[in-house]
């Protein structure tokens, strides 16, 4: 197990513990005593790497899941300083010999069952599971993306001068996939961040001339918003992967146009290794597509019934080398995610057409208003687009057995409270929405939305205050 920020050498320890047929996981450097402590509960990891930074934090959380075999080393790209007898994890590499030596399994058909990873699901909607991810799983995966994203691009022209910069977390399986498995099989330059600090990205990305990223929603919004951007030259980007989270459609449409690069969408799950559908970089759809099924995967849309369905939104269910051996040590969650046949139940609502897929909403995420469905990322989308709304969730208020749609927003910042109402959210909302997807259910301004670093938002997080805020709710409706 690693439990670090980002830095030169976890992509290292990730390729040796795979390659050695090791079991590679990475935890949250975000994470309290209680959350990391349930994550080395789960995997019992037999080597924890710890950053000196979160060395209390992981120490104590290795006493707490009580596991005195496990041995801990200090892991970071310079040297590090005994804490509690606790030594630099240089100190067991091995001898150069001994290392040129070493002697490689191939694997062959051993792949298809070997694990590589087990990368933590975020844990949004329930408890954080472990996904157990094979060689053939990543390998898979890294080629059949590779072969979506290029398809438009002149390779032996365009990869001489690719530069990337990684700032994803390479606990998660975005960064996994790109920063490490795709650049590695490129041989592209990647620039490692430790930690997200906008002013210094910005700075990286004129300074090394940065022509690729892989980004999350909550970043591609900063580039759209903040002032500072325009004090930096960045003509040197080309494409932008976004991913991880939805994005809407009029702020990526509004950044290619101001920017002039590429922004290519993408979905896919830790479930599916990482990618399961991708726009190819080079392209500037303005539809808010996600993409393209990968090759050799299969997909179809299913109803609530189970029925397969055409033409009509249903949930995705997948199957195809890059999904999952299962979830570690959890049958249960793994007859519920998988059928017998292979298909993984993603728990997302898509729509496709002429081979183009939509990501809707997600299905545990729908409200239903009277027997009608409102996608809260459509609202979330839409309170965006508000000139003085920094960041928005929508989630279901409970009342009398009724589900209505309740915004939690953000303002701009520099904007005092009051200077945007409840009464002006609502209004702003019903003038451009079906009366069903109204925020009867209220607004409540926050001083900021809780998310994951990959972008997403929380959701449990979100419904705990409507929980909350049903116990004492006031309707307030606008005029219109």
């Amino acid at each position: 197990m690693v439990f670090t920020p980002n830095h030169l050498y976890v992509p290292v320890a990730y390729l040796a513990a795979a390659g050695s047929k090791r079991y590679y996981t990475g935890a949250n450097p975000s994470y309290t005593v209680d959350e990391l402590s349930v994550q080395i509960s789960i995997v019992k990891p037999t080597i924890i790497l710890i950053h000196p930074s979160l060395f209390e934090t992981g120490f104590a959380a290795l006493k707490k899941a009580n596991l005195p075999s496990t041995k801990v080393f200090l892991f970071d790209d310079e040297d590090c300083d005994l804490q509690k007898g606790v030594r630099d994890w240089k100190s067991f590499l091995a001898k150069g010999e001994d290392a040129d030596s070493w002697q490689w399994d191939e694997l062959g058909p051993k792949a298809m069952k070997q694990i590589a990873t087990i990368n933590f699901s975020s844990g949004t909607t329930g408890v954080p599971k472990g996904v157990c991810i094979s060689h053939h799983n990543i390998v898979s995966d890294t080629i059949l993306t590779m072969h979506v994203k290029l398809h438009e691009t002149d390779q032996s022209v365009s990869l001489e001068t690719e530069r990337w910069l990684a700032f994803l977390p390479l606990y998660h399986a975005f960064s996994q996939l790109f920063t490490i498995n795709i650049a590695s099989r490129l041989g592209v330059t990647v620039y490692i961040m430790q930690a997200f600090n906008f002013i210094d990205f910005l700075y990286y990305l004129q300074r090394y001339q940065i022509t690729t990223l892989q980004a999350v929603p909550p970043v591609m919004t900063l580039l759209a918003k903040r002032s500072e951007v325009a004090d930096y030259d960045l003509s040197c980007l080309r494409n932008i992967m976004v991913g991880a989270a939805p994005m809407p459609l009029q702020l990526s449409n509004e950044l290619t146009k101001r920017f002039n690069f590429s922004i290519a969408r993408g979905w896919g799950m830790t479930e599916t290794t990482c990618v399961g559908i991708l726009e190819p970089d080079n392209v500037r759809s303005t539809d808010g597509n996600s993409g393209y099924l990968l090759p050799n995967s299969e997909a179809k849309i299913v109803d609530a019934d189970g029925q397969e369905v055409v033409d009509t939104p249903g949930e995705l269910w997948i199957r195809g080398p890059q999904t999952m051996l299962g979830y570690w040590n959890n049958e249960k969650s793994t007859r519920e995610s998988c059928t017998t046949d292979g298909w993984i139940k993603t728990g997302d609502i898509v729509v496709v057409k002429n081979h183009k897929w939509w990501v809707v909403d997600r299905k545990k995420e729908l409200i239903k208003v009277n027997g009608l469905q409102v996608a809260p990322a459509e609202i979330e989308a839409l309170l965006l687009q508000h000139q003085k709304i920094s960041d928005a969730a929508v989630v279901g208020l409970d009342l009398n057995d009724n589900e209505y749609p309740r915004a939690y927003v953000m303002l701009e910042p520099g904007l005092s409270p009051g200077e945007l109402t409840e009464l002006e959210v609502q209004k702003y909302i019903a003038e451009r929405t079906a009366k069903h997807k109204h925020l009867r259910g209220g607004v409540e301004f926050k001083r900021s939305i809780p998310r994951l670093q990959s972008g997403k938002i929380m959701r449990s997080k979100i419904k705990e205050w409507a929980k909350q805020d049903a116990k004492s709710f006031r309707p307030v409706r606008p005029h219109l």
